[in-house]
């Protein structure tokens, strides 16, 4: 079969019952360049999305920023990023030549999105140059449109430990968008992939044990990030306080519990999830007043399912 996806995206395709029309649909739209719409979308950004793995295949997510022209396209098959990474990001270390990368560019006030995979080429002080292997857009279900101005900030404290705490848990309770970083380790493999989750304010539930429960709504039937976690169920997880520019950074284990799992997992599935999934928090990195970004008040999907909080 001519398909671009691997084994994990094609068994969750497979049990959902679209892997035969995603095989048709991937080769079309998901591509090894950038068309020109594309490189010119990535050249108005504030800010860019990444995931990329560490040395022992654990994947982060992160975001870095700079002013709009800060990543350029000189060619269909790479995108150039003139941005120095914090030394206390924990993305950081990960973004050596060769590495494997994911990268996602948001318009914040149009909810335009497009994707881009493939390998670090290039890294120096000044920002580093990905080879494209994979470039396609995504639907803008789900994203809180906010309008953003530049902010000057001065860096706080990089706070750090392991397993849920008060540090954060408010912050993820009253979130309506995260990131999360997963890959898809093998030689079918693209490599790591950065994808955005959104829903109303408060959509990841946080459960007395300390797990996140993120309902899984309808999407473009890729599976990209949950075909990656059935096959690596560890990712990275961003969460962005767009009040104060905090940036939480959680390692995760992650699980898909389908329908059918409900009852032993003793949960009710939020109003509109086709599946959960559930985060176990590990290694986390809380960063203060990070983000240079003003953001105004957010203006909701208009595809949030009915009946959510």
């Amino acid at each position: 079969m001519n398909t671009p996806f691997h084994d994990g995206e094609r068994w969750v395709q497979a049990r959902v019952g679209v892997q035969e029309k995603m095989a048709q649909i991937g080769s079309r739209v998901i591509r090894p360049f950038m068309p020109e719409q594309h490189r010119q979308f990535f050249a108005c950004l504030p800010t860019l999305l990444l995931g990329a793995a560490d040395a022992d295949g654990q994947p982060h997510a992160s975001i870095i920023w700079g002013s709009p022209g800060f990543v350029w396209s000189p060619h269909p098959q790479v995108l150039s990023i003139a941005a120095r990474l914090e030394s206390d990001d924990p993305i950081a270390a990960c973004l050596s030549p060769r590495a494997a990368v994911g990268v996602l560019g948001l318009s914040w006030h149009t909810r335009r999105r497009n994707r881009a995979n493939g390998r670090i080429v290039e890294r120096d002080a000044d920002g580093l140059s990905v080879a494209v292997a994979q470039s396609f857009g995504n639907c803008p279900k789900y994203i809180q449109a906010r309008p953003w101005r530049s902010q000057a900030r001065t860096a706080g404290d990089r706070l750090g430990g392991v397993g849920p705490d008060s540090a954060w848990l408010e912050l993820v309770g009253r979130s309506d968008t995260l990131f999360i970083a997963s890959g898809s380790a093998g030689a079918e493999g693209c490599g790591l992939d950065v994808s955005h989750r959104g829903g109303p304010s408060g959509f990841v539930e946080v459960a007395d044990d300390g797990r996140l429960w993120l309902p899984d709504y309808s999407g473009n039937q890729f599976f990209n990030t949950l075909g990656n976690l059935v096959r690596e169920p560890r990712c990275g997880l961003l969460f962005i306080d767009f009040a104060s520019g905090d940036l939480l950074q959680i390692q995760a284990h992650a699980e898909v519990v389908w329908p059918q799992q409900y009852g032993a997992h003793g949960i009710v599935a939020a109003p509109g999830a086709e599946r959960m999934v559930v985060f176990t928090p590990a290694r986390w990195a809380l960063r203060r007043a990070r983000l240079p970004l003003s953001f105004g008040a957010p203006e909701c999907s208009p595809f949030l399912p009915q009946g959510s909080r």
